[in-house]
């Protein structure tokens, strides 16, 4: 009777966790969930490599914090665009997106009239990266999922927007308190190319590249990954057309130190760095190259510092999200678990 108990316990607690999760986390059979890897190592020294803008001092980080496993795939992306895109004041859908042949879009298709569009993506595209998103798309992605998901806010959460889809946007940073944001340059840096036991625990290092390797990656898609590959351009693409990115987490052995995938190729990924700026305009960062960059590597690499304009996306252009360590609802599970587990102890 009292293993009855406990099993129910158990499960109850399972069964809320879970259903404090919405849809991007509980994607259905056959798609990507939004998942997240812990990046520890608080406190760790930055990189003393110099960028290719002359740059230096990257990847220190003074705090936990979880990376997005994936890159945001479409099937993601098409569900927080039926949620939030019905009229679409914002610009979230960009009609480049349903153009896999001229435009490299990602196959998300829209149907219906302002007021009650729907969206869609087939099966054989849902797993690969969104593109054609700006920062700001993104930006709004991370705002819904502080605010719930489903009819949750856009406008506020980690980043105040008030409307704003402009060149600029310089005031707009990270809000305090925010649960899911972008990662900023440092933040993306780190969960790419810091190995905290690469020379042993007394001597840290990072990565040349974001696959824990000092040499280019190979991109050939094969049955089974041997490690240290990507999707880019070298010689040839690693798949071409129709669909040219491959699905997230395509090359299983290819992780970074902390177990995130792709930030190698597939799409560059926006992060909150400011890398150009001028009267009236500001870049946002992006990093990692991407399924058409190649320069035999050399867009891959952790040197590779690079921008575009927030307000506009691209074929070869794509994010990735961050998570706080520890939420609440998290610690709450866990604290319950740990109780159980000891009155169990004392039962027995």
């Amino acid at each position: 009777m009292r293993r009855s108990l406990l099993s129910v316990a158990l499960l109850a607690l399972f069964c809320l966790a879970i259903g404090a999760r919405a849809d991007v986390f509980n994607m259905g059979p056959g798609l990507t969930r939004l998942e997240t890897v812990a990046v520890g190592d608080p406190g760790n020294a930055p990189d003393t490599r110099v960028m290719n803008d002359g740059t230096a001092g990257y990847g220190a980080v003074s705090a936990l914090f979880r990376m997005g496993k994936y890159e945001v795939t479409a099937a993601q992306y098409v569900d927080f665009l039926n949620n939030k895109a019905v009229s679409d004041p914002y610009g979230l859908y960009d009609l480049k997106m349903a153009d896999t042949v001229n435009e490299l879009g990602c196959n998300i298709q829209r149907s219906g009239l302002p007021g009650s569009y729907s969206y869609s993506v087939a099966p054989d595209w849902a797993n690969r990266p969104v593109n054609f998103v700006s920062y700001w798309d993104a930006a709004r992605f991370v705002n819904w999922l502080n605010n719930g998901q489903g009819n949750g806010d856009t406008e506020t959460g980690a980043y105040t927007l008030n409307t704003y889809t402009g060149e600029d946007g310089r005031w707009i940073q990270r809000n305090a308190g925010a649960t899911w944001y972008l990662p900023s340059e440092d933040e993306w840096y780190k969960a790419a190319y810091y190995d905290s036991s690469r020379y042993g625990d007394r001597n840290p290092g990072y990565w040349e590249y974001a696959t824990k390797n000092d040499a280019a990656p190979a991109n050939q898609v094969l049955n089974t990954d041997p490690g240290n590959s990507a999707n880019y351009y070298i010689n040839s693409y690693s798949i071409g057309g129709p669909y040219w990115r491959t699905s997230v987490g395509e090359f299983e052995n290819s992780a970074s130190a902390y177990g995130t995938f792709d930030q190698d190729g597939n799409v560059y990924e926006w992060n909150e760095g400011i890398p150009y700026q001028g009267t009236g305009w500001a870049s946002r960062g992006v990093r990692g190259g991407s399924f058409e960059h190649s320069d035999h590597g050399l867009d891959l690499r952790a040197s590779n510092r690079n921008g575009y304009s927030p307000a506009n996306g691209h074929a070869y252009l794509g994010f990735r999200v961050v998570e706080v360590p520890e939420p609440s609802s998290i610690i709450a599970l866990a604290g319950g678990l740990v109780s159980l587990l000891c009155l169990r102890r004392r039962e027995a």
